[in-house]
């Protein structure tokens, strides 16, 4: 079982990059939107023609998390296609929402690629978004194989490595390492708006680093972190009180306690893989 055809509904930066991905590979893509103009972009910029109902192998579902059960129960109803799976960045919600809607479980395959940019929308898709990319794939007992076979034949189509990962596992994961960190890049990003021009003057690119990701859609931001809000809200508890904590250090001239939390840091970083989820290169000796 191969992917010849493919529908991608929702045409936003996740959905076109997953539709460039497949055009280069020799799938043919129909692109579905409720905004024709997106709609209309996306086949302007390559990634494929606009659906008009053709039965297709797989379909990818690319709407914000909240909408996946109802786009899910829609397309199985009109039998669009063999094999389902969707993008979205929280599990848990959405496969309650479609077995709340009476979706068929057997032909669903709960997805994530975990890859993104600070911009939206198809004018920012990229065919290699997804390259080397993990790529959380969260099937259940019900799931068919076949679907999961033609499933992770997206994810390789895409670039990107499948990891196989439970729902509920999967929502604490992306919790820590994806969602407290963009609330937490927001914050720092939300403390410069009152700043004079001086201050900013002297912006390097450490502060550039770690407010890149607060450039994203504060509204699709919102959907996410609500679909995830107790992982979350646990994570950046654990954040805050290591921030008040070296508050509290620096007040009274404790700069051990300070120590502590950067060591730490630096500790945590050197677990984060590379840019293609091998181990991280080694830091060269000084001169």
């Amino acid at each position: 079982m191969t992917i010849e055809k493919a529908l991608v509904v929702g045409t936003g930066l996740i959905g076109t990059s997953a539709a460039l991905a497949l055009q280069e590979k020799g799938v043919t893509v129909h692109l579905s939107d409720v905004d024709a103009h997106a709609v209309r972009l996306a086949c302007e910029l390559g990634a494929g023609r606009e659906w008009t109902g053709e039965e297709v192998d797989l379909a990818l579902i690319a709407v914000p998390p909240h909408l996946v059960g109802e786009r899910l129960a829609e397309l199985q109803k009109q039998g669009a296609a063999r094999t389902y799976t969707d993008v979205a960045s929280v599990k848990v919600d959405p496969i309650a929402d479609a077995e709340r809607l009476g979706c068929d479980p057997t032909s669903y395959v709960p997805g994530h690629p975990l890859a993104g940019r600070e911009r939206s929308g198809p004018a920012a898709a990229r065919a290699d978004l997804f390259l080397g990319r993990p790529w959380a794939l969260c099937p259940d007992t019900r799931t068919d194989a076949a679907a999961l076979r033609l499933t992770r034949e997206l994810v390789s189509l895409c670039g990107a490595k499948a990891v196989t990962v439970g729902a509920r596992e999967h929502d604490a994961a992306v919790a820590l390492v994806s969602h407290a960190p963009h609330v937490a890049a927001s914050a720092v990003a939300a403390s410069l708006q009152s700043c004079d021009d001086v201050a900013l003057s002297l912006a390097g690119q450490g502060l550039r680093d770690v407010t890149r990701i607060a450039a994203g859609n504060p509204l699709l931001w919102q959907k996410i972190l609500s679909g995830n809000a107790l992982p979350v809200a646990d994570v950046l508890d654990r954040i805050a009180a290591d921030l008040a904590s070296a508050a509290s250090a620096l007040r009274s001239g404790d700069t051990d306690g300070v120590t502590d939390l950067l060591r730490r840091g630096v500790d945590g970083h050197g677990r984060i893989p590379g840019k293609n989820s091998g181990p991280a290169p080694p830091v060269p000796a000084a001169p």
